[in-house]
């Protein structure tokens, strides 16, 4: 029995949304993933848009549909750019998405990570379960690898989202998003999701992207990740290995049609 408080006819509504209206959003990423987030925006019908100087950062978050900051290799100068960001997507309302990558396991990023949060109230927090365990105040885990389940951090996660008014969602084996209220739990995907660098960091922008066209940001999070990993189960059936499978997934990421993620997408 499927008790999802999100319908697969709504997410396959959002895939609709987001190629009709091809959101504009800013990604303020880290430089092992540019190219590839980039590229998995525009396959799924977003326009990506790296800027994330101090000197227009603030500008272009207010005209962008939703903004990605993803703290994966922060530098003075682009965390700079960051709370430029963050600043005119609160003043302009534009949804933004936190990527706390490490997050309690490197303690400057973990307070850049807190900081962001506290100025400018994100509308989706996106991080595996040790990210999420760490930007609450957990230890963390090693880097971007996750020593705890979505599953073990749930309550974490739903205190995290009603103390900030947004969506956490944390990715895992079987992926865990909760608004505080709701909670919805996605068990598509394939291992080699693990296998290509910047997967999850392109989910949330995709999120973004999703955001940016759905007024519920429980439906744009899982919408997002719905279709990451529905596209990854068609991309790793004729796929070799990590390779063959990365460019399968971009392929996937266009072709997959709305009726199709209905029908494949897992929601429980």
């Amino acid at each position: 029995m499927n008790d999802s408080p999100i319908t697969a006819a709504q997410v396959g509504e959002a895939l609709d949304a987001l190629r009709n209206e091809g959101p504009l959003v800013q990604c303020l990423t880290n430089i092992v993933v540019t190219n590839w987030t980039a590229n998995v925006l525009l396959a799924a019908g977003a326009a990506p848009a790296m800027v994330d100087n101090e000197q227009e950062a603030g500008l272009f978050a207010g005209v962008a549909s939703g903004v990605l900051v993803n703290l994966g290799t922060p530098q003075e100068n682009t965390v700079a750019g960051m709370r430029a960001a963050v600043a005119g997507a609160k003043d302009a309302s534009t949804p933004w998405v936190l990527d706390p990558v490490a997050a309690g396991g490197l303690p400057w990023r973990t307070e850049i990570a807190r900081e962001l949060v506290a100025a400018g109230a994100p509308t989706i927090i996106r991080g595996n379960a040790s990210e999420i365990a760490g930007l609450a105040g957990g230890a963390g885990g090693r880097g971007v690898d996750s020593t705890d389940t979505p599953d073990a951090v749930r309550e974490v996660a739903q205190d995290l989202a009603r103390a900030n008014s947004c969506v956490v969602a944390v990715s895992g084996a079987v992926d865990l998003l909760t608004d505080g209220r709701r909670t919805v739990r996605l068990a598509n995907g394939h291992e080699w999701l693990t296998r290509v660098t910047g997967v999850g960091c392109s989910l949330g922008a995709l999120m973004a992207g999703f955001a940016g066209v759905v007024d519920d940001p429980l439906v744009a999070a899982a919408s997002a990740t719905g279709l990451l990993t529905v596209a990854a189960d068609q991309a790793a059936q004729g796929a070799q290995g990590p390779g063959t499978f990365a460019v399968a997934l971009l392929d996937r990421l266009a072709s997959l049609s709305a009726d199709d993620l209905v029908e494949q997408v897992r929601l429980s």
